[in-house]
């Protein structure tokens, strides 16, 4: 089992920035590849970035290219998700996963652990 935790959400105002982090326990860290989902009211849960245990693949989804960054920190368990340049339509629920594959995280949509989610508000 991997617990997953987040925080760093919160209410920003368009065009500022928040950094969400996320920590991770219960199982060796750096053999997973970590990324972020997000829910939306109403809307679909989607995938916004993922990067792969050696840090050596990362993917972003086309929304959020240029304005998100990915990053992971072994040592300390934690993986990031810098948010830049935000705007009304990255409001959502930002959830923290994990998996083995980081295809299975970026491409499949499946991962297998899940974090609780935390909010992002993004006022205009």
């Amino acid at each position: 089992q991997v617990q997953l935790v987040e925080s760093g959400g919160g209410l920003v105002q368009a065009g500022g920035s928040l950094r969400l982090s996320c920590v991770a326990s219960g199982r060796t860290f750096k053999n997973y590849a970590m990324g972020w989902f997000r829910q939306a009211p109403g809307k679909e849960r989607e995938f916004v970035a993922a990067i792969s245990w050696r840090d050596d693949v990362i993917y972003y989804a086309d929304s959020v290219k240029g304005r998100f960054t990915i990053s992971r920190d072994n040592a300390k368990n934690t993986v990031f998700l810098q948010m830049n340049s935000l705007n009304p339509e990255d409001t959502a629920v930002y959830f923290c996963v994990a998996d083995s594959s980081t295809v299975r995280v970026a491409v499949q949509g499946r991962p297998d652990y899940w974090g609780q989610g935390t909010q992002v508000t993004v006022s205009s």
